[in-house]
């Protein structure tokens, strides 16, 4: 066995920026060996570090997903840990229902629903014949709560944390669970147009129990410890991780 085969293997999905790039920070300091997946190759690689792999791959591609885990498996012989991460918000054209564009409400639900699937699909066959396994999907508090104007991203999130559920009892009998973070307001590249507007940034505050945003950090903070196995009975769970914004 090598050494590669032998250290704790993370798959993180849109690793190269934002909560993604976060966590492959947090995991790299608990000892896991990293494959990153992300459009951007090069950022992927960064984020990997020096013991890892960075994959550049698409989500949404079957195909791309099937290659990726093919190219994983065979370096690492494994796959303990999957975070769902990569994620899209829309663009300002995806806001309510009869505003949408169909291409636009369709290429949210390919990175945030259709990717987690395509991903769990592929990691799931190695896991199940390891009889262990933890998937983690990032969701969001919008698939708890509705935010105005956005049916696409709601719709999506609220699919992503019923999917994560359905592989927790899918997949228990197997020795794999699935559980889901959902975060409040995160400053990341994603929001950054809307949180560097002051008044904005009051605004989305104002809600929050703890009157902040939350750093990238902490919410891989979060996924750490549920990839580090210590909260070993929790198995599709939704996660708030929102400063108290959902206990209003």
């Amino acid at each position: 066995m090598t050494d590669h085969q032998a250290a704790r293997v993370a798959v993180i999905t849109g690793g190269g920026s934002g909560i993604g790039r976060a966590t492959c920070v947090a995991l790299i300091a608990q000892g896991f060996t990293l494959a990153v997946l992300d459009l951007d190759s090069d950022a992927a690689k960064m984020a990997a570090g020096s013991d890892g792999v960075g994959i550049a791959a698409d989500v949404t591609s079957p195909e791309s997903v099937e290659a990726a885990f093919a190219e994983i498996v065979k370096l690492f012989g494994r796959v303990d840990v999957l975070v769902n991460n990569a994620g899209i918000s829309g663009s300002a054209s995806a806001t309510t229902c009869h505003e949408t564009p169909v291409e636009e409400w369709d290429r949210v639900q390919a990175v945030n629903v259709r990717g987690p699937y395509l991903c769990s699909r592929a990691a799931l066959p190695t896991m199940m014949a390891a009889g262990t396994g933890h998937i983690i999907t990032v969701a969001s508090v919008a698939g708890q709560i509705v935010f105005p104007g956005r049916a696409a991203y709601v719709t999506s999130k609220g699919a992503a944390v019923m999917f994560a559920k359905s592989l927790a009892i899918d997949y228990a009998a197997h020795g794999i669970r699935s559980n889901a973070v959902c975060p409040g307001m995160v400053y990341t590249p994603m929001t950054a147009w809307r949180l560097d507007q002051p008044e904005l940034r009051d605004m989305v505050e104002s809600k929050i129990p703890l009157g902040r945003v939350a750093q990238p950090e902490e919410i891989a903070e979060a996924i750490a410890v549920l990839a580090s196995g210590r909260l070993a009975y929790l198995t599709g769970a939704a996660l708030n991780i929102d400063g108290g914004w959902t206990a209003l």
